[in-house]
């Protein structure tokens, strides 16, 4: 796994028996747990890739994401907003909107975090575009683009800075009590940029997006304002933004 893995996640894994073998850079991850497997006598899984006849197989159906998503949804969204991490999450969505929901088909944003590969190799049309640098916010982002992504039903990606993503983390704390990670963090900063988009064109509509991650993994990292400093992350600008949202409807991008 990722050496920049939370020290809780490492922490629940091995209370469990496992043992975690810290790899960098992010792209050596691949070759080092097949070569692993080999050694002991394993089974390299390679689920990053295999996840994407994993999705394939599953459209449509009741476990499908998008299914379950549309089925607890009171009305159909204009956007739907989601982060990519082996992109399956996205490309389930993006399947079951391009099959139709009625008259109205929403379109479907992903959200991508700094040193990602997504947004730049959806910005390029390829899928050849590796980043070789990590990710910060864990669970969504990847150095390069995973099988599992389908471009094509995505409608757009959105770069988001880390430093908006925890800011959006913690309002969402401060505003609803939730407790969610840095990936819930990168989709709320997404989805109130299209709200904000709406209220700006004086159109009525609504933006769906996920909770996607426990806020309580991260004591060590994002919820620790030293961590902050050490990682040089200033949220104070992204926080004045967000509250001037909740105040005029309209959600300017903090400076870079």
């Amino acid at each position: 796994m990722p050496r920049r893995s939370s020290p809780e996640k490492i922490g629940r894994i091995e209370d469990h028996g496992g043992t975690c073998h810290l790899v960098h850079p992010p792209l050596a991850i691949y070759e080092e747990a097949e070569r692993l497997a080999g050694r002991l006598g394993g089974h390299y899984m390679n689920y990053l890739a295999a996840s994407a006849d994993a999705v394939r197989a599953s459209a449509g159906g009741e476990d499908d994401i998008g299914h379950v998503l549309f089925e607890r949804l009171p009305a159909v969204p204009d956007w739907i907003v989601v982060g990519a991490g082996s992109g399956g999450t996205a490309t389930a969505i993006g399947h079951r909107t391009a099959r139709g929901l009625g008259e109205t088909r929403p379109r479907l944003a992903v959200v991508d975090p700094e040193n990602s590969a997504y947004f730049f190799a959806w910005a390029y049309g390829t899928t050849d575009y590796m980043t070789g640098m990590p990710s910060r916010i864990e669970g969504i982002g990847r150095p390069r683009v995973e099988p599992s992504f389908d471009a094509s039903v995505v409608d757009v990606v959105i770069p988001v800075r880390d430093a908006a993503s925890l800011a959006a983390m913690r309002f969402l704390h401060s505003t609803t009590g939730l407790k969610a990670g840095a990936s819930t963090g990168t989709n709320l900063w997404g989805a109130l940029q299209f709200v904000s988009q709406l209220l700006r064109d004086g159109r009525k509509g609504s933006v769906a997006t996920l909770v996607c991650d426990d806020g309580d993994l991260y004591p060590s990292t994002y919820w620790n304002d030293a961590w902050l400093d050490e990682k040089k992350i200033d949220v104070e600008p992204g926080t004045e933004a967000l509250m001037a949202f909740l105040r005029t409807g309209v959600l300017e991008p903090p400076p870079r």
